[in-house]
């Protein structure tokens, strides 16, 4: 359908199984399409974050890369990694479809993993999984949309417990696949996360019939092409373009996580925890339990808060995040003056790290995915997706750019770099709210949709 402006819209009408809605075979109250992309996502995510955990050490220790060339060689990997989805959603809307997207994406990703098993594979192994990235996650992340009915209460839930399904793989995958590369061999650890998108994969294969036929083309009603995108349909995409471009500052800090942030922890923190060394790559973990476990307490809140009137806008909400991000950077400030100091950071400012950095990623990436998912026309709807992930990939080049003076500043400089990143995010958020139009400002996911998608 249409709206006065010419936006389309998919809806399917009550009692009819045409469209996007999967069979009414339900699983715990939701569609039993649910837990098949629940399951998909955890085994990819595995495999993803798996990879991810071991590849700034696998560089640096394994094939003699400078600190330079590995931070920018993570950073450039990072930024293809969240360009294709660009391409990925683009082709699922037109020509490839969501089902057979998601496929061709799991098994680049699957040759990609086992190819960096083997040393002279690994610039083709990065290029694989950068590249099957791209058409996977923007189709997986559409189908579960798809799997509801428009207004159907059950939806914004569904993305809750899709979310945790993503982390659950995002926390087990430094424990599994770092484990195994530092104390056995990094091949073993990268031919791990190449099974675990192997079994995500045939989840989807053997189960995707209970995700319901593939969306129809929208199209006009003389029989014509697409139906075209109205004013407010062109209006809401140059509003999530500005968004886009503000979270860029924001990725800037957020991707030294798995890059400087990793080698610090390597190289310059204490890990000793009684007598026990704390292996560096289970530090990869923090950020995804913290998600898991603090996101029912969130949604509790963000719900009090909507009964009372008193729930922030998105932007403010993005604010808040980006502010916390900034916070982190400060904590690691501390510990880059306490390592001058004493030669050996505490662990104990990592995990300080990783609890403001998770508090401010719940405040503003999945919030800032789930407006992308509301204001999308239903023409761009997994195009859009890959414009997000367009923003991941300017913070994530920056980010490894930054990264190849990781040796040449002292940490506290280097992490007041960061710091100063994501405040200037913040504060421009705040200064949008005001010139961005009463659609961004004043759309407030609910707490479920919060939780649209991963961040890989």
């Amino acid at each position: 359908m249409t709206d006065p402006t010419g936006m389309a819209y998919a809806v399917a009408k009550p009692g009819s199984d045409a469209g996007t809605v999967a069979s009414e075979r339900t699983f715990f109250g939701h569609p039993a399409g649910l837990s098949v992309l629940f399951l998909t996502e955890t085994w990819a995510h595995f495999s993803y974050f798996g990879m991810q955990a071991l590849l700034v050490y696998y560089m640096t220790l394994q094939l003699d890369f400078s600190q330079p060339n590995a931070s920018a060689l993570y950073g450039g990997y990072a930024a293809f990694a969240y360009l294709t989805p660009l391409l990925g959603g683009w082709l699922a809307d037109r020509t490839l479809g969501q089902k057979r997207a998601v496929v061709l994406g799991g098994t680049l990703m699957a040759l990609g993993h086992f190819s960096l098993a083997f040393e002279t594979l690994f610039f083709p192994g990065l290029f694989l999984v950068g590249l099957g990235n791209g058409f996977f996650i923007t189709s997986t992340t559409t189908q579960v949309g798809q799997l509801y009915r428009e207004g159907d209460p059950r939806r914004d839930r569904a993305y809750t417990v899709y979310y945790v399904g993503i982390n659950i793989g995002a926390f087990l995958a430094p424990l599994v696949c770092g484990t195994l590369g530092e104390f056995y061999g990094w091949h073993y650890g990268f031919a791990a996360a190449g099974v675990g998108m192997l079994i995500g994969l045939t989840i989807y294969l053997s189960f995707q019939r209970l995700l319901g036929p593939e969306p129809e083309v929208q199209r006009r009603p003389d029989g014509g092409g697409r139906k075209p995108i109205g004013p407010e349909g062109w209006q809401r995409l140059r509003t999530l373009f500005a968004v886009a471009a503000l979270v860029v500052l924001f990725r800037i800090a957020y991707e030294q996580s798995g890059n400087t942030i990793a080698l610090w922890a390597l190289d310059n923190t204490d890990r000793s925890m009684g007598g026990f060394v704390i292996p560096a790559t289970w530090f990869q973990s923090i950020n995804p339990l913290l998600i898991f476990t603090l996101t029912p307490f969130l949604a509790v809140w963000w719900s009090r808060q909507a009964r009372q009137g008193r729930e922030p806008a998105t932007l403010r909400k993005m604010a808040i995040g980006c502010g916390l991000g900034g916070l982190a950077f400060v904590v690691m400030i501390g510990a880059g003056f306490d390592y001058m100091e004493t030669g050996s950071a505490s662990w104990l400012w990592l995990l300080a790290f990783f609890c403001l950095l998770t508090a401010g990623e719940l405040f503003i990436l999945p919030i800032g995915l789930s407006l992308f998912g509301q204001l999308s026309p239903v023409q761009t709807a997994s195009a859009m997706i890959g414009v997000w992930y367009l923003a991941k990939f300017a913070g994530a080049l920056l980010a490894g750019w930054l990264g190849t003076f990781w040796l040449v500043l002292s940490p506290p400089v280097f992490f007041t770099i960061g710091a100063t990143a994501a405040f200037t995010a913040a504060a421009a958020m705040l200064a949008a709210e005001r010139f961005l139009p009463r659609m961004a400002r004043g759309t407030t996911p609910t707490a479920g949709s919060a939780t649209l998608a991963s961040d890989s």
